[in-house]
Formats: structure tokens, sequence, C-alpha cells
């Protein structure tokens, strides 16, 4: 989905890989069905080293709701919160029926998305934006 418009929110995550990494060798499956959708899981999974690209979408996930204003918790969980790709690659984000209604009432049309990670830190940046209602 290509998104753009009005600003309405703005989120911002820095995450330490390692932390990542430790959390999901403690826990193992519980932390990743807990934290991320199976589309998530699966994508992440098959890289040779999943813990930055699990480190950038726990960021991403923290970044979305920090635009939404809320943190993760009762109106937005961890798996309210997908990212996903678009036909480019590009990160995109998911939301599930609570999300919509959530960015509904925040008067957004959707959330803009950018991720970068190295072998050590991942951070992300999210903004609820409302589409310019001009044509063209």
């Amino acid at each position: 989905m290509n998104v753009s418009g009005h600003v309405l929110g703005l989120g911002c995550d820095l995450c330490d890989v390692a932390r990542v990494r430790g959390v999901w060798e403690r826990q193992g499956e519980r932390f990743l069905a807990m934290t991320y959708t199976e589309a998530e899981q699966e994508y992440c999974l098959k890289m040779r080293d999943p813990a930055p690209f699990l480190a950038a979408r726990f960021a991403a996930k923290e970044a979305v709701s920090k635009a939404f204003g809320t943190g993760i918790g009762a109106e937005l969980g961890w798996r309210s919160i997908e990212v996903a790709h678009d036909e480019r690659g590009a990160p995109v984000v998911c939301l599930d029926a609570g999300g919509e209604a959530l960015l509904a009432a925040r008067g957004a049309t959707g959330v803009m998305l950018t991720l970068s990670h190295t072998d050590t830190m991942a951070m992300a940046v999210a903004a609820l934006v409302r589409a310019d209602s001009r044509e063209g």
C-alpha cells in the first residue's frame, strides 16, 4: 500500500538485537507466538540469522504503538501489528480488526514504516497518516 499524506502520529524505537536473541533463546516458541504473527515468524526464521529481523519487527511494533499513542497493551497488542512487504520489498504495516478500528478512531488512513538493522541494533520509525484528499 502506498501511503502518504498528513502525519497524525510519529513513533520511533531502537532495539538491541542481543536482547531479542536472549529472550528468544530463553522463551523459544512462547516468545515467538506471543509477539509475532505466523507470517512474520516464517519470514524471519528462514533467514541465516533471524535475530536482527525479529528485532526489527519488535522495534516496528513498538514504533507503531508509539505513533498511535497507546504503547503495546489493551488497545493494541503485539500481534495486532504485522510487518509485511509490498511488491518492491518495502515494509508495510498490516493491522488486525482492533488496530484498524483504532486507526479509524485516530482519523488516520494508514501507517508508514521504515526499518533498519545491523548485527547489533535494529530501529524502526512509524507514522500514522491521513491520505491527502486531493486527487492526482
